[in-house]
């Protein structure tokens, strides 16, 4: 939620900045700001809406020039989406300037006492508060700004990743982060600020990731100064290479990122496996299972930990560690399990999903699970990020940047690490036999060529969207594995086309659902050939006797259910554990398309961020 940039150094700021934005729209906004100082003076532009409507405003209204300078994206928490609210803000003197992504808690005892004394305040935000809070310790104490916003951090309760200079020393930037990520870009006589790496990758690969509870004062032509918050002790920062590139992180030729990522998933699913699957030999080679393979083997139980997409795929994940493995699986919201004072011993095994790493739900539920003694592993896609931090160990998925918000190459990523570590502990348990083992890794080498036989429909799922798409209210029914997915399927609809969808295992149906079929009800039925086929074919005919409308996700070659469904959608035939890669496959194609026909903003649907940082 919310997006960074900043700039210090000899290059025109402006562009740099505009850009940047640009590149972190993914992660959920309503309104844009930028501020820059031209060598005289403070030049500040903000407005609610996006980045376009920031770049037009601005082109009017500012000097454009300067070689510092912040910018920022909002996702509203206090205060209403309006340019009065947005990022960023001034203090009372017009002197410090700050953005802001978090929550400050404790935001109107600290207002109280600030009006007291005499502040005013313009906006809702809390962010105000904070600059003026900075400004306050400033002056109180007779310190520098570093030493303003160290001692300002120390009184605020939440949660902040933030960005604040002083116009009256503009050779200096000052940045802090707890719970919110923040990234530096050390270029040549040169530094970038961002909220991830994408607004600088094509001017630096040379990166530092603060950690929670630091800061850094970033000077020119100066090194970088890393500190603690809390104590003011001295950090070695940590520069490292970035691995992505430019070409990651535009469209490629597709109409949306959502569209290009869906098409990415045969090479992420096979970047995920490639050097941990080895068919030939028989083998399954993760080090970090490897290295902590007693703790999953002594383990009285798994509990997963996940929000959204991530939640969907520990479903999945039950289902493969429970069949394979026979290791017991517990998978929790980790926004509930966190506040719930859930029971957790030092025998249990808390494995964290998140696409971005930053998820704040459950980086809190990490820290919850670590403090009672469990040992914690994290499946996560950005490297370098808080949950790969915190976690004891864990596995990255390698799916590549993912800038659509409605997550896709990120669901099929997790499934195929979680699989890789089920069949590796079922080996190590010996609760499968050689030859299913084998099986499994032959299958699921197989699966990226399967998952583009399963794209080949795209044209034919783009009529049928066509037909639903003014549908008020969508069900998705299926069994075993395949529940999970038909919640994912639903959410992607939800997410993207605003269309109310719900997702329920197919023997639920009769348990209320049923009541809402009709003739104006599209029903979405998964319906592999693998598991509980006949009995989900059972389903689709109660609902064809109340006049429901059947799309069934159907394997290769099915002819029971293409004489009762309305519209058939083919996959190719794989095992029973791993048909959810591709089931997923046309659900989000369909959501895609749907979406696209209502003219949504597919990339940015409304009031959604990519990376929920914030509660």
């Amino acid at each position: 939620m919310c997006g960074i940039v900043g700039y210090i150094g000899p290059r025109e700021a402006y562009p740099i900045i505009i850009e940047g934005l640009k590149r972190l729209e993914y992660r959920g906004y309503d309104s844009a700001g930028i501020a820059l100082f031209d060598g005289n003076d403070l030049k500040v532009c903000k407005t609610k809406g996006k980045v376009i409507d920031l770049e037009n405003k601005s082109q009017k209204e500012i000097s454009n020039t300067g070689h510092l300078g912040i910018g920022h994206t909002r996702w509203a928490t206090h205060g209403v989406p309006n340019d009065v609210n947005s990022h960023p803000h001034y203090s009372n003197s017009g002197n410090l300037v700050i953005i802001h992504n978090g929550i400050i808690e404790n935001y109107d005892t600290l207002k109280k006492e600030l009006s007291s004394r005499g502040y005013a305040f313009k906006s809702d935000t809390d962010t105000e508060v904070l600059v003026n809070l900075i400004e306050d310790v400033k002056n109180k104490e007779n310190v520098k700004l570093g030493k303003a916003v160290q001692i300002a951090l120390n009184q605020v309760i939440g949660a902040y990743a933030i960005a604040v200079f002083d116009k009256t020393h503009p050779d200096e930037i000052v940045i802090a982060r707890l719970g919110s990520p923040l990234a530096i870009g050390v270029g040549k006589n040169e530094y970038f600020i961002a909220s991830d790496a994408s607004p600088f990758i094509e001017y630096t690969k040379n990166a530092i990731y603060l950690e929670d509870e630091e800061m850094a004062i970033i000077r020119l032509n100066k090194d970088i100064k890393v500190r603690k918050i809390k104590d003011d002790s001295t950090v070695d920062p940590y520069v490292q290479a970035l691995k992505m590139n430019l070409d990651q992180i535009e469209k490629g030729g597709f109409d949306h990122f959502m569209l290009k990522e869906i098409y990415e998933q045969p090479k992420a699913i096979s970047d995920t496996y490639r050097g941990r699957l080895n068919r030939e030999e028989a083998i399954i080679k993760m080090s970090s299972v490897e290295d902590n393979m007693k703790k999953f083997l002594a383990a009285d139980r798994i509990i997963i930990v996940a929000c959204g997409t991530s939640w969907h795929a520990g479903l999945v994940a039950e289902y493969i560690f429970e069949d394979l493995a026979r290791i017991p699986v517990e998978v929790e919201y980790a926004s509930e399990f966190r506040y719930r004072n859930p029971i957790i011993t030092e025998k249990d095994v808390i494995i964290a999903i998140s696409q971005s790493g930053e998820t704040a739900d459950t980086l809190a539920a990490i820290k919850l699970a670590k403090s009672k003694g469990a040992f914690v592993f994290g499946v996560c896609n950005v490297v370098g990020s808080s949950i790969a931090r915190e976690t004891h160990a864990g596995a990255y998925t390698h799916a590549g940047p993912e800038i659509g918000v409605a997550s896709t190459k990120a669901f099929t990523t997790q499934i195929t690490v979680l699989t890789l570590i089920a069949l590796r502990l079922a080996r190590a348990k010996g609760t499968i036999s050689s030859s299913d083992f084998r099986h499994h890794l032959l299958e699921l080498e197989m699966i990226p060529k399967k998952v583009e036989k399963a794209l080949e429909s795209d044209e034919h799922i783009k009529m049928i969207a066509d037909i639903y798409k003014n549908s008020r209210n969508c069900l998705y029914l299926g069994r075993g594995y395949n529940f999970p997915v038909a919640l994912e399927g639903a959410l992607k609809l939800k997410e993207i086309s605003y269309i109310h969808a719900e997702g329920y295992p197919a023997a639920e149906m009769k348990h209320g659902p049923i009541a809402l079929i009709d003739e104006n009800m599209p029903i979405v039925v998964i319906a592999t050939k693998k598991g509980h086929y006949e009995k989900v074919v059972s389903n689709i005919q109660e609902i064809k006797s109340r006049k429901g409308k059947i799309i069934g996700i159907v394997t290769e070659g099915d002819v029971d259910v293409r004489e009762l469904a309305d519209h058939v959608i083919e996959v190719p035939e794989t095992l029973e554990a791993l048909s959810p890669l591709l089931t997923t496959i046309p659900l989000q194609l369909l959501s895609y398309h749907i979406a696209v026909l209502l003219g949504k903003n597919v990339d940015q649907p409304r009031n959604l961020a990519k990376s929920v940082t914030v509660e």
